[in-house]
């Protein structure tokens, strides 16, 4: 039995800004979720410790067309955090 409520609006539910994605079923990006969420609870959940590991996993869902593809910087990841990058491995070769 449903109770009507009246003067209330009736709840119109819109779509997110950036639209859907597709759960990973087939688990193409478990591993690296898996890496991303085991940083998080080894650094109390804090996420700035572990953004090489939650851009792989972006990267992952971007690369099994699991999200759509958007620049990192639209992601919140900056030009400088980039270069920073492109210098460690620079160095470790």
């Amino acid at each position: 039995m449903t109770s009507m409520t009246f003067g209330q609006k009736k709840f119109i539910p819109t779509a997110p800004e950036k639209g859907s994605f597709p759960l990973d079923h087939g688990g193409q990006c478990r591993k690296l979720m898996l890496f991303y969420m085991r940083c998080l609870r080894e650094n109390a959940d804090d996420n700035s410790a572990c953004r090489e590991q939650s851009k792989a996993y972006l990267q992952c869902r971007m690369d099994n067309d699991l999200m759509a593809r958007e620049d990192f910087s639209k992601l919140g990841y900056s030009e400088s955090e980039k270069k920073q990058e492109q210098t460690q491995n620079h160095q470790q070769s």
